[in-house]
């Protein structure tokens, strides 16, 4: 029976960022429905000329359209949405050379009388799509949208910009589905190995040309030529997850363009693969314990009883209410760590757990994935998000690690998370063969003479643990980073608690810089 390849859609390895909101699409899925466009309350107001918006001619401006399949679920956002495409070289190297369409979206500021400027997102992943997710999210921002234009854009590789896609949804389905856990014998790494390689080598056919420019730096350098065709000195950005990465590159990269620009949900810039790893591993035990305290279970025990649901999944897949599809191992984790990325998707957790528990069915968990995955419950499509990440992180990290060294870091992962670490060891492997070598072991964010860079973190968060925000704040280097921390639950503060709202309202809006090492409560 084949095992769970590395590069499965439903393994953890080292946890991608939701796409889209996960409390609105958890919501939606468990109502039956797919996700609606734009959550602007004046969405269905006409938008006119929007006075105050520069004029871009690299930039051709229309009604956005339905997210593609590639960029997600989701209905035309609105007359008050914008999209369009920006060329920008294949590899910046070569200006003159192969052109990409950058894929862009953007809410004009609603006071166009006291627009600031352009305010550019990215969600995290790495990829996902902002095209998909900024009209989802924009309810969020309605206080900056009086004076920002909003703009997000799909990065390489994401979405409809020089996109990756290896194999198709059913591939994806029946990798999710074909999984009894992780090889144990030198017969099963084997065969571990040679599925890895045939979905490299799709890859490799299906992309080869696009692999070696999809890195974090190459995202960066478009952002520039992005802040150029938006009429911008200087780039505002706020970045989330990964996005705080790439900003950080773009920091470094481009210090005297960088404007108000805010991080939150810190990636920690001086840790590698394993290092990245471990501190994911602890992160995810630390929000389900606290999400058991939450609940008024037992840690220990509630975790012992989520363990034990695992292993009978691994060894009998749990029945769903979807035809064809059943639980597995690698789904039900997903599940379970897609909850604890907001403490507002507890509660579908516990629903999650309760109908395993009293009805042996798996249907909630399975949606819960499903929605982090990035599945169509209604159509069965994928977006491209995961094999955009496998893209994207195989392109930036040069770490490249076998069997062997996967054995070697397991005792530490278990010590650190005794539910999740076992499995999420094996995301080390997953670049393992890649057909292009990785830039660098960490990013370089040091940005001398930039200015302030407000940076959050938070105490509960899972994905990007808080050290990974002071780590940041100093890697950005002296009078640049400022470091927030946020005492609280799930990954990203900003719109969930009010001190940290206020603090990036007051910053983007006001210029009002925050005091080093400010804790919100």
């Amino acid at each position: 029976m084949p095992r769970k390849s590395r590069t499965s859609p439903s393994i953890p390895g080292q946890f991608r960022d939701p796409a889209a909101p996960l409390l609105v699409v958890a919501a939606l899925l468990l109502a039956g429905c797919t996700t609606g466009g734009g959550s602007d309350p004046d969405d269905s107001a006409s938008r006119g000329g929007g006075k105050g918006v520069p004029d871009t001619s690299t930039v051709d401006w229309t009604r956005c359209k339905a997210p593609t399949p590639n960029q997600g679920i989701g209905k035309a956002p609105g007359s008050k949405w914008e999209c369009g495409t920006l060329q920008a070289p294949l590899d910046h190297e070569k200006p003159d050379g192969e052109k990409i369409k950058i894929a862009l979206i953007r809410k004009p500021a609603t006071e166009p009388d006291r627009r600031i400027g352009a305010l550019l997102y990215n969600f995290g992943g790495p990829g996902g799509s902002g095209i998909s997710t900024l009209p989802q999210a924009a309810g969020d921002y309605g206080d900056l949208n009086e004076r920002y234009d909003l703009v997000s854009f799909d990065p390489r590789a994401v979405g409809e910009t020089a996109t990756v896609r290896c194999v198709d949804d059913k591939e994806m389905d029946r990798l999710s589905q074909e999984d009894d856990g992780p090889p144990e014998t030198p017969a099963e790494e084997a065969e571990d190995t040679a599925e890895s390689r045939e979905q490299i080598e799709a890859c490799e056919q299906k992309a080869g040309k696009l692999l070696p420019h999809v890195g974090t730096t190459d995202t960066a350098r478009d952002m520039d030529l992005i802040r150029e065709a938006l009429g911008e000195k200087k780039l505002n950005y706020f970045g989330i997850s990964y996005g705080t990465e790439l900003g950080g590159v773009y920091a470094h990269l481009f210090p005297s363009k960088v404007g108000r620009t805010v991080f939150d949900a810190v990636v920690d810039p001086t840790q590698g693969q394993i290092e990245s790893g471990l501190a994911q591993a602890k992160g995810f035990q630390l929000a389900l314990e606290n999400y058991l305290k939450g609940t008024g279970k037992d840690p220990q025990k509630g975790a012992a009883q989520i363990t034990e649901l695992l292993e009978k999944a691994e060894a009998r897949p749990l029945s769903t209410s979807t035809p064809g599809r059943k639980l597995t191992r690698g789904l039900a984790e997903t599940g379970i760590a897609a909850a604890l990325y907001s403490e507002e998707t507890w509660p579908y957790l516990t629903q999650g757990l309760q109908e395993v528990e009293n009805a042996g069915s798996g249907s909630i968990l399975l949606l819960l994935a499903d929605a982090y995955s990035g599945r169509d419950p209604q159509s069965g499509r994928y977006n491209n998000m995961a094999q955009a990440n496998a893209a994207i992180r195989c392109a930036d990290s040069s770490e490249r690690f076998g069997f062997a060294d996967v054995k070697r870091a397991m005792p530490s992962y278990e010590k650190a998370s005794p539910v999740f670490g076992a499995s999420m060891v094996w995301g080390l492997m997953s670049c393992t063969d890649w057909p292009v070598d990785g830039e660098r072991k960490t990013p370089e964010v040091s940005a001398k003479g930039a200015p302030p860079i407000v940076v959050i973190g938070n105490t509960g968060d899972p994905a990007t643990p808080v050290e990974g925000a002071e780590k940041m704040a100093e890697a950005l280097g002296p009078d640049v980073g400022v470091n927030v921390t946020v005492d609280g639950e799930g990954h990203g503060t900003y719109g969930v608690n009010d001190c940290a709202t206020e603090t990036v309202d007051a910053f983007l809006l006001d210029g009002k810089v925050p005091d080093d090492g400010k804790t919100c409560k």
